[in-house]
């Protein structure tokens, strides 16, 4: 038997790259996580898990199976996040919405202003940058995380993301700097979305340019990276999903290089309370300091 706590030790085991890690991450033992993982294998009747060089790294299966876990445990969230709303229904609630990659940086800020607004609570909606621009258009939320937005949007840009190109061992150009979009679009891809309707093929398109030879599409930016460093392909990925170990992978700049803008654009008539949320954001992103 199996259930979503099964598959947060599976998603934590692969992004920590071991079981102590990703049983320490779940609050539980070492032989309790091997015991558990092995019972979900027994169960599929088909591995996860490889286990090489002293790493864990998951199997094509596991690859497959890693982005529906992810997807299993944001519905959990946001079924968590609409049973908290129901706890103050007498508050102001604002909702706001970003893709995963936004939350890290929202988050404690969207706690700090909850905490100097006690009356206006904040629920935070997870989506693609596609369900955002959406939930904008409809007026289902105050607030959306967005993508390279138009000047004329009034967007505050929070971040920014360098588009960095992924060379499998085969591939690697060891006396290269950096690489131009079209001799990367030359090689054997993998295509990324991250489930946003900005990536590779999409920078391909403005930049009148075409992928050559696509072997692979996959949403997760982390099975990409999985299936350049098995050799698959090149890739070209957001700067801030690469993990910290290359396990062979060579990174690259872009030459001219790119990047993605992450900003925040309130819908068609904001309340007053989204007014004031946005406000408290642009303050927040002038200050230099975190939210305590």
């Amino acid at each position: 038997m199996m259930n979503l706590i099964h598959w947060r030790l599976y998603v934590a085991v692969v992004e920590c790259g071991s079981i102590s890690a990703g049983a320490a991450r779940c609050g539980i033992t070492q032989s309790g996580a091997s015991q558990a993982i092995a019972q979900m294998e027994h169960v599929l009747g088909a591995a996860l898990l490889l286990r090489e060089r002293g790493r864990i790294r998951p199997t094509p299966f596991g690859v497959r199976a890693l982005a529906h876990a992810r997807a299993m445990l944001a519905e959990l969230g946001q079924i968590q996040t609409l049973a908290r709303a129901q706890h103050a229904p007498g508050a102001a609630s604002l909702r706001v919405a970003g893709f995963a990659s936004s939350r890290p940086w929202l988050a404690p800020r969207l706690r700090a202003f909850e905490r100097t607004h006690p009356d206006t609570r904040v629920v935070w909606l997870e989506g693609s940058d596609e369900e955002v621009e959406a939930w904008l258009a409809a007026g289902t939320i105050d607030l959306g995380v967005v993508l390279d937005p138009a000047p004329e949007r009034d967007a505050i840009v929070f971040g920014m993301d360098e588009w960095l190109a992924a060379l499998p061992p085969a591939l690697a150009r060891p006396q290269a700097r950096d690489i131009a979009l079209a001799e990367l679009l030359a090689l054997p891809f993998v295509l990324a979305t991250g489930g946003c309707w900005l990536h590779a093929q999409r920078l391909a398109e403005r930049a009148g340019l075409a992928i050559a030879d696509l072997r692979l599409q996959v949403r997760d930016w982390s099975s990409a990276w999985t299936l350049v460093r098995d050799g698959a392909g090149a890739s070209l990925l957001p700067a801030s999903v690469l993990p910290a170990e290359r396990d062979g992978v060579q990174v690259l700049p872009l030459q001219p290089r790119l990047q993605r803008r992450f900003a925040l654009v309130a819908a068609a008539h904001p309340a007053s309370a989204a007014l004031q949320l946005r406000a408290f954001l642009v303050q927040a992103i002038s200050g230099a300091t975190d939210p305590p």
